[in-house]
């Protein structure tokens, strides 16, 4: 079979074109991001990783919804200058567009914190500027991915879900009729943490006509389940990484405050611990170690709300501490961690510190050799925003199949 040309919109750093390139059918036309940081990360991996000489034009950092820019080419102050998407694919066939585009307006912790319900976030019509791309290069499928909550999501009383099944069908695209049942839960498919998420495959009805309902329950009854692999735990995921012990007491390193000691072992990439108060490796190591006696004071909700009190004088809506558990899957890795680590705590009480951001890719599956670059904050929030790679090839090879077949 000759090299399946894909199309990568909202990239994030990778996580999607990791799997299908891994996959080694696929050829990476061009990706679309419009984050720095990510957009970086993404050229430095597509070049050095998956030898794309071209990488930098590639890689397109815009803006989706100057939809009409994007595909003509642009000189703007803040994205630069590009000949534009059309430039890069030059003619050729787009077999596949693959993307998610950001979920906070659709999460429910999302749509919990913020004060409107997230009602008035432009991210919640981002799905309009994908439907667009997919006009244009008319692929043979789509995947597109997103967070559960997008089925509950309503922001102007119409529900998403509608609104997206609408406007894949205006250009001549079939999804599965009912999206319930195109919820995903990884670690189903061997990825060691807690995530759902909803994958719609889109079938191109001017190519495959009459047979596009047919390949659509043939990819979730048939093959994706054919696809599953073993569940994974936070012990399989990390449990091999060096230790990394509190100081006994915090020092200078590079001008920044330092409370653990540094990784020594080669090879081992982004693996160091951010900065801890010693309030809170006191927390870390009490919680930590509530778990390892089999005492468990600290599981219930309520308990860890009033310790957040107890220990800090300020309140929360939220329990604030989660200490991971070696023998199960870990939470959610999120965008948020950026913020905090304080919900995902190393399961080593000696180790007193939240997970670093080798282990967070770890838990999403990145390969070690994938080198984030750029600041800790911007590392942990690609990587919680990105689709685990393990994954991707998973539906990668579901697609491989279909078009095989099809």
């Amino acid at each position: 079979m000759k090299r399946i040309n894909t199309l990568d919109l909202f990239a994030g750093c990778g996580g999607l074109v990791e799997g299908f390139e891994s996959e080694g059918s696929y050829n990476t036309l061009a990706c679309v991001e419009w984050e720095q940081a990510q957009c970086e990360n993404l050229a430095n991996r597509l070049k050095t990783k998956w030898h794309h000489e071209n990488a930098e034009q590639e890689v397109i950092r815009f803006d989706i919804q100057r939809t009409d820019e994007l595909f003509a080419g642009y000189d703007d102050e803040i994205y630069g200058k590009h000949p534009g998407l059309d430039a890069v694919i030059n003619n050729r066939t787009v077999d596949i567009i693959v993307g998610g585009p950001p979920c906070q307006a659709y999460s429910l912790a999302g749509r919990v914190r913020d004060e409107n319900g997230m009602r008035d976030d432009y991210r919640n019509y981002l799905f309009e500027s994908y439907i667009k791309v997919v006009d244009r290069y008319k692929p043979k499928f789509f995947v597109f991915e997103n967070v559960q909550g997008m089925l509950s999501a309503a922001p102007d009383g119409t529900p998403i879900v509608e609104k997206i099944r609408k406007g894949f069908s205006d250009i001549g695209y079939a999804i599965k009729a009912n999206l319930k049942e195109a919820v995903f839960d990884l670690t189903e498919y061997g990825v060691p943490q807690n995530r759902k998420r909803i994958i719609i495959l889109g079938v191109n009805k001017n190519i495959y006509g009459s047979n596009s309902k047919q390949i659509i329950n043939e990819f979730y009854n048939e093959i994706m389940p054919k696809l599953k692999a073993p569940k994974m735990t936070v012990r399989e995921a990390i449990g091999d990484l060096p230790p990394l012990y509190p100081l006994k007491e915090d020092i200078k390193r590079n001008g920044q405050k330092a409370s653990h000691e540094l990784c020594t072992v080669d090879n081992v990439f982004n693996h160091e611990p951010r900065y801890h108060s010693r309030r809170d490796m006191t927390i870390f190591s009490t919680l930590a170690k509530d778990i390892e006696s089999g005492e468990n004071k600290y599981t219930d909700t309520k308990v860890l709300k009033e310790l957040y009190t107890k220990m800090t004088g300020h309140t929360s809506n939220v329990h604030k501490y989660y200490v991971l558990r070696w023998n199960e899957q870990s939470n959610t890795i999120p965008a948020h961690l950026y913020k905090d680590g304080l919900r995902h705590i190393h399961p080593d009480s000696k180790q007193e510190r939240s997970i670093t951001v080798r282990e967070a890719a770890r838990l999403q599956t990145f390969p070690d050799d994938y080198k984030f670059l750029g600041s800790r904050m911007n590392q942990y929030k690609m990587i919680g925003n990105a689709v685990p790679p393990k994954f991707s090839l998973v539906l990668a090879k579901a697609v491989k199949e279909l078009l095989s077949k099809y």
